[in-house]
């Protein structure tokens, strides 16, 4: 049977010592607790959101082919079906070259992917540490 002296806590520096440590630790053990939780939700929304993205880029290229097929059958009212064939397929040529020519400039402006200028304070940050501000 419990009573007021046994449901007490008790006292001391050691025993308050050992409360705060449980407490604590289940504090602690808590809280990892919910970022496991938080990172297994974000998890799931980010693969779901990959899912979803892939399936959109699928349906952008069939979407892209049938408005290249779109094109061709209308310049095929004017011209013999080969050659609206072969300028659609001119054009589409032309745009991916254009398109690589970008991407080739872009490139080698981002290369090589080094922090130049972050090194750069950093090489005079420490200059100005070693010569003390006196130069």
């Amino acid at each position: 049977m419990h009573t007021q002296e046994t449901d007490r806590e008790p006292t001391g520096l050691g025993a308050a010592a050992k409360v705060v440590a449980e407490r604590a630790s289940t504090l602690v053990r808590l809280e990892l607790e919910l970022a496991a939780l938080e990172l297994k939700r974000k998890a799931i929304a980010l693969a779901l959101g990959i899912g979803l993205a892939v399936g959109a880029a699928v349906l952008l290229l069939y979407a892209l082919g049938f408005g290249l097929a779109a094109a061709a059958a209308g310049i095929a009212t004017a011209l013999p079906v080969w050659s609206a064939l072969l300028i659609v397929m001119g054009g589409v040529f032309v745009l991916a070259m254009v398109l690589g020519a970008v991407a080739a400039f872009l490139l080698s402006r981002g290369t090589p992917p080094v922090p130049e200028q972050a090194i750069e304070e950093a090489k005079l940050t420490t200059e100005a540490l070693k010569s003390d501000g006196h130069g």
